[in-house]
């Protein structure tokens, strides 16, 4: 098969939410067996291994995002027009899968004198069901781990971390014509949100990392709901705030911050994701780059990690797609790092 038979293969497989994960499972394990690969672990998850003394592992996830109306195309469907691949999952990260299995199958493998393994997961697009079962499961990681997230052939050596917070204020309801005898969990949140951003803006803003395109750690207020009737004082406020780490120190003092305002202004939280950012080197890398994005090499910290995948970049956009150049270029950049991994 050329790449792009295992491409459309993969994309013609539908995967959102995990719905054709069986299928894409088998066709993988197939392809993989083939090759010579034996089976170390399966259930909603992939783990084959080629030798041992693991070089290289590479990591893809299988499930894809939802497509919301207004393709051009059937997003199940890979379509090639000019030298452009139309397809759901063919940036994020399916495109990625093809061009590994057939640069594994354009490898002489027999010759290489370190293994290879091969992990493939699900719910990446939602809840990391995949890769922290993979955590779990795991012992044996490979030197190296290539994860096979858009990235437009860049190889990304750094990704931002995440401190992802649902943060609740707790009112007093009353009818809204006697606002002295209630306290509002709608203006708590108000002024709680507010002094945090005041905070960030003035203590955690200012600080850059500028390997990555946006330099600073960054906050977004992503979610905001309280109250239950306009004629009301809102018992009840809830908030999802999240910040992109470019720095693991700003995670302490963002959490203090949090504590003080939480005593000040009737409130509690709960830490909805928790992820150190990372900024390894790997030695033949030499230009740095970064992802800001979270991807699932950011929950393995026992390897060296590349994020390197294909491109444009244009992960859950209508009309999803990548170009043949890159994703023929990519085959060979993966080649490139087979050798010098397992040589």
């Amino acid at each position: 098969m050329t790449t792009i038979e295992i491409l459309e293969k993969l994309v013609n497989i539908d995967t959102i939410n995990d719905k054709g994960n069986k299928e894409i499972l088998d066709f993988i394990e197939d392809y993989l067996s083939n090759l010579g690969f034996k089976k170390e672990y399966r259930s909603k998850i992939l783990i084959m291994s080629y030798k041992d003394n693991y070089g290289l592992g590479f990591l893809g996830h299988s499930d894809t995002v939802e497509y919301i109306e207004g393709w051009k195309t059937n997003p199940h469907e890979l379509v090639n027009k000019n030298g452009i691949l139309y397809g759901l999952g063919t940036s994020d990260m399916k495109g990625g899968i093809a061009a590994f299995l057939k640069a594994l199958e354009e490898t002489e493998l027999s010759k290489l004198s370190k293994g290879i393994k091969v992990y493939i997961t699900y719910d990446e697009e939602i809840g990391f069901g995949g890769i922290y079962e993979v955590v779990n499961k795991e012992k044996n990681y490979p030197e190296y781990m290539i994860f096979g997230e858009p990235t437009d052939n860049r190889a990304c050596t750094a990704c931002k971390g995440l401190l992802s917070l649902k943060i609740y204020t707790e009112g007093i309801k009353v009818h809204s014509s006697r606002t002295d005898r209630g306290r509002s969990a709608n203006s708590l949140m108000i002024k709680l949100l507010s002094e945090l951003e005041d905070f960030y803006n003035n203590i955690i803003k200012i600080k850059e990392k500028d390997i990555y395109e946006v330099p600073y750690t960054t906050m977004n207020i992503g979610l905001l709901n309280g109250g239950s009737a306009i004629n009301s004082v809102a018992k009840e406020c809830y908030s999802y705030v999240d910040f992109r780490l470019s720095f693991e120190e700003h995670r302490k003092i963002i959490l203090e911050k949090i504590d003080e305002l939480c005593k000040k202004y009737y409130a509690k939280y709960e830490i909805d994701e928790d992820i150190c950012p990372f900024d390894n080197e790997v030695e033949f890398i030499k230009e740095k780059n970064s992802a800001s994005f979270m991807t699932e090499a950011s929950f393995i910290d026992k390897t060296k990690r590349i994020i390197l995948g294909v491109g444009p970049v244009t992960a859950h956009e209508i009309d999803e797609h990548i170009t043949v150049e890159s994703l023929n270029k990519l085959v060979k950049q993966y080649k490139d790092i087979i050798k010098r991994t397992c040589k």
